[in-house]
């Protein structure tokens, strides 16, 4: 589970295309205002009172123009930077979103593995990448191995949702049950969605919610993955073609380690509480922990010593949950032991 974590760096220290677009913006609607309001001054009988809201809108326009040009120092190089996102305070943090419609903070990426028994975090990671997509097999192998199980039963959210990913974790042993977003386009129009078409294993086929079946056409590859294609030439004939596809036919694409994935949805559907658990189990540690470091999460700068102080964090956090689970005294005698 990761969640985000504000840096020492400040939402105005940092910059990215978007907000920078937007803070140019500001200023050209600003200077045009002040030079509407000096053209207007030069219409009026000259007074003292004139004058100096004349020097004034100057001085204003003047902060100004020197504004444009740190900014354009900056974004020359924000632009060089490898993700187009600067940060002035602490270099390494980076602006990313959460939950919260329209919000965001600037900061880190907290990987987290918890157990489920006891909440202790069993490993963590601070990464500065916003999204969770690429952190699952890495944070469930580092879990796997910490706990020097030969194989782990993983639980985690739809943000780590990664065909990828999941593949890494079979091949590591480690079973992940995870929802998949909804995702689908056919199915946002109100069309019949990949999920309405059944996959027949013994025929390599798919039947479409008409009963007709798709068969296998070619099999191509496309960003790394090995995909098999799929359709029927029924779809012309078809009473269900408007609800179903805009184009000549319906054609489904089959990643060769689909059933990877199928099986993952199996779980779910197979244990509907997942969810609710994970999220219980999950919480409680990132609560604590931001709820003790206060508003700003992070006191230090850049990303090593950012780790370092959330590895002190986690210590101190399991420390707590050990001797409230086992007691002071039990866990003295275990560590002189």
């Amino acid at each position: 589970m990761g969640s985000k974590f504000k840096a020492v760096n400040n939402r105005d220290k940092n910059f990215t295309r978007a907000k920078m677009e937007r803070r140019l913006a500001q200023i050209e609607e600003s200077v045009a205002r002040y030079l509407g309001q000096l053209d207007t001054a030069d219409l009026q009988e000259p007074s003292e009172a004139l004058a100096a809201k004349m020097m004034h809108l100057k001085e204003k326009l003047a902060k100004l123009a020197s504004e444009v040009q740190r900014l354009r120092a900056i974004e020359k190089a924000m632009l060089a930077s490898p993700d187009q996102q600067i940060s002035l305070t602490d270099p390494d943090s980076r602006s990313m979103a959460t939950s919260g419609r329209g919000s965001g903070v600037v900061g880190y990426n907290v990987q987290v593995a918890v157990d489920t028994e006891h909440h202790l975090i069993v490993t963590h990671e601070v990464t500065n990448t916003g999204s969770d997509r690429s952190q699952l097999a890495n944070i469930a192998s580092q879990a796997k191995d910490v706990l020097g199980a030969d194989h782990l039963d993983a639980v985690a959210d739809r943000g780590y949702f990664n065909s990828t990913e999941i593949l890494a974790c079979e091949q590591a042993d480690i079973t992940v049950t995870l929802p998949k977003p909804m995702t689908s386009g056919a199915k946002a129009d109100g069309r019949f969605g990949k999920q309405d078409f059944v996959y027949l294993p013994t025929e390599d086929v798919y039947r479409c919610p008409a009963g007709e079946k798709l068969t296998y056409r070619y099999t191509n590859e496309e960003a790394g993955k090995t995909l098999h294609r799929y359709w029927t030439t029924a779809c012309p004939r078809c009473p269900l073609k408007s609800q179903c596809t805009t184009g000549p036919e319906r054609r489904i694409t089959r990643w060769e380690h689909e059933h990877l994935l199928e099986a993952v949805q199996k779980r779910l559907d197979e244990n509907p509480q997942a969810m609710r658990v994970r999220r219980e189990t999950v919480e409680h540690p990132f609560g604590t922990l931001k709820m003790r470091m206060g508003a700003t999460h992070f006191l230090m700068k850049r990303l090593p010593k950012v780790a370092t102080e959330m590895a002190l964090h986690v210590l101190a956090y399991n420390l707590t949950r050990v001797m409230n689970i086992v007691g002071v005294k039990p866990l003295l005698a275990a560590i002189q032991t």
